[in-house]
């Protein structure tokens, strides 16, 4: 209990427990679309707007906001019309746009940036403006989940299924990217590119064969996230360890307990 006498660590464990919520909602949705590697490419890619921005001297978040837009929309018209080669020109968006920030940021005079705190973000050094902007994302969030349930759940599991019932597919589908996007941006400034990868895959991926319902497996997501959030800050605080870092040891321990457990179970079942 001695972690919350502190302000810093207030702040960053509100800052965890909101960036679980989010990933936990996010997350679900781009596991049941099986747009997984899509998520990474537009993490890896905000680079190329961090890049810009240090070059150029203008506003980062932006920048990367402006950068990762495009990105991502790129990424949703080439997984939409042409799947079978989607992985592949994602990957090249993916790197040109890591390649494009680290060239900007070396050729920019006077800056020394550390591209270390961009992988594993500053959680510890969290704003009060930082936390109302993640609170924002979050009620943003729930409320296109809660307009557009229905239609979300037709279009994961079956797209001709919910094009029959009059769903617009490609148009929400670009309309999730686009949030993908900025919820990445957003918090990746926060927690990280490793750490908004590691929330939005881990915990969705465990608890998708534990639910019952897409709504159910957003709280499951979003409880076990903020549970690896805390667990991996105590772990910071007790043994004086980096904090992004021990939260995504804590999320792909349990990963890899979860996925011995369920072949364990398997091998019994037969």
């Amino acid at each position: 209990m001695s972690i919350l006498e502190y302000e810093f660590m207030q702040h960053a464990i509100a800052a965890g427990i909101l960036a679980s919520i989010i990933c936990g909602i996010m997350g679900s949705l781009i596991v049941v679309n099986r747009i997984v590697f899509l998520s990474g490419g537009i993490a890896h890619a905000a680079y190329g707007g961090i890049g810009i921005a240090y070059y150029f001297k203008w506003p980062v978040m932006l920048s990367t906001l402006g950068f990762s837009f495009i990105a991502s929309m790129l990424m949703a018209a080439v997984t939409f019309k042409v799947k079978h080669r989607a992985d592949t020109i994602i990957g090249v968006i993916w790197a040109l746009g890591m390649a494009i920030g680290i060239i900007l940021i070396d050729l920019t005079p006077g800056y020394n940036v550390d591209l270390m705190s961009y992988l594993f973000g500053s959680i510890l050094t969290v704003s009060k403006s930082s936390l109302f902007v993640m609170l924002g994302i979050t009620i943003l969030l729930f409320l296109f989940v809660v307009f557009y349930y229905n239609e979300l759940l037709a279009a994961s599991y079956d797209e001709e299924f919910a094009q029959v019932r009059g769903v617009r597919v490609k148009q929400l589908y670009f309309i999730l990217i686009g949030m993908l996007g900025l919820t990445i941006v957003m918090i990746i400034q926060v927690v990280g590119l490793i750490m908004v990868i590691a929330l939005l895959t881990i915990p969705p991926f465990i608890m998708e064969n534990k639910v019952k319902s897409l709504f159910q497996m957003m709280i499951g997501a979003s409880v076990l996230g903020a549970f690896f959030t805390l667990t991996g800050l105590w772990m910071s605080y007790r043994f004086n360890l980096t904090s992004g870092a021990s939260i995504i040891l804590v999320a792909g321990t349990v990963f890899l307990l979860n996925l011995l457990v369920n072949r364990a179970q398997k091998k019994l079942q037969v």
